[in-house]
């Protein structure tokens, strides 16, 4: 309830800015917004004014908006088969990577953004309970032969309330995407795995996150946020919903360092991947678009620096099969 609070009153707030800077130019400002698209945002005519890039088109805000979100709707029911069609299944390496940097412990929450079909949040939750598998089976093994030492603290140390603990600090995933069709995909890929606890999801746009400030520990976006319009206010909204000593990660196409392998992955991406799209999915443009997408993402420095200015420290990236991918790291102090 709180949380909605707070989204309504940054689009108040946002949406009056916007009235009162085209009102002094002389024009009126309305708001609209898609009525099929019951999650988005709310775009007004200003921001429609406002070009920006849809691969390699020049469209407005909104409209990129609402074109970004019909590619994942129609991609949704084979967008894990494209996957691994597209990057012959190196695209599991790369986030089980993330999972292996991220290393989370029991207790962990996680916001996943964009996380559509659930991917990184599957990940998640098999790691930490990997985790928790591993210290009982350690902590087994300890007490199978325990010393006259560890008998005697066994008897003196309070260890019922530190078990009791234990298994209360449960982890948490939240996949958060703004797209119904790819939450739906997801959804229906929790229950053929039989996960339910721990996961919940939420329909949400990464530019206005509809939680309360300092709530998660981890914060991943994963394949995302270059189809996001405005990343400084991804970003900004990454900051907020960290807790302080939270962390963020984004895994993301980026730039080939190789000239080699790069002039190898462009004829690969332009030549193969929309010819993949029509043939498994029936889609050739939706993958076109991804194509082009990826070419008008900022480089590994550049969204570094993007990523040090919505105010992140100690941020870091690894380059990942050449630089094809890189993973970007930050914490929130």
């Amino acid at each position: 309830m709180a949380a909605s609070i707070r989204l309504l009153a940054r689009r108040i707030v946002r949406d009056a800015s916007r009235t009162i800077n085209s009102s002094v130019s002389g024009r009126i400002v309305s708001s609209s917004c898609p009525s099929n698209l019951s999650a988005c945002r709310c775009f007004s005519d200003g921001a429609a004014d406002k070009s920006t890039h849809f691969g390699f088109e020049t469209v407005s805000e909104g409209e990129k908006a609402e074109r970004v979100y019909k590619v994942f709707e129609s991609v949704a029911q084979k967008y894990d088969v494209m996957n691994d069609a597209m990057s012959l299944g190196v695209h599991r390496l790369w986030k089980d990577m993330l999972l292996h940097v991220m290393n989370p412990q029991p207790g962990i929450c996680l916001l996943d953004v964009a996380g559509g079909t659930g991917d990184i949040s599957f990940r998640f939750l098999d790691y930490v309970r990997s985790q928790r598998e591993r210290v009982a089976r350690r902590t087994a093994r300890a007490n199978q032969t325990p010393s006259w030492q560890e008998i005697s603290t066994s008897y003196t140390t309070p260890t019922e309330g530190i078990e009791m603990e234990t298994e209360a600090r449960e982890s948490r995933a939240v996949v958060c995407d703004i797209n119904k069709e790819m939450l739906k995909v997801g959804k229906q890929k929790a229950e053929s795995m039989g996960i339910s606890s721990g996961l919940s999801w939420v329909v949400g746009d990464a530019e206005e996150l509809p939680f309360d400030d300092d709530q998660f520990d981890v914060y991943t976006i994963a394949f995302g946020i270059r189809n996001v319009t405005h990343i400084d206010l991804a970003l900004q909204e990454a900051v907020r919903v960290l807790k302080p000593g939270g962390r963020f990660m984004c895994l993301e196409f980026s730039k080939v360092t190789n000239p080699l392998l790069a002039r190898l992955y462009d004829a690969y991406s332009f030549q193969m991947i929309p010819v993949l799209g029509e043939v498994i999915a029936g889609d050739w443009k939706s993958y076109q678009y991804l194509v082009e997408s990826i070419r008008k993402f900022p480089d590994q420095e550049t969204f570094k620096q993007m990523i040090e200015d919505a105010g992140l420290f100690s941020v870091r990236y690894h380059n990942l099969t050449g630089g094809v991918v890189a993973l970007h790291s930050g914490f929130k102090l």
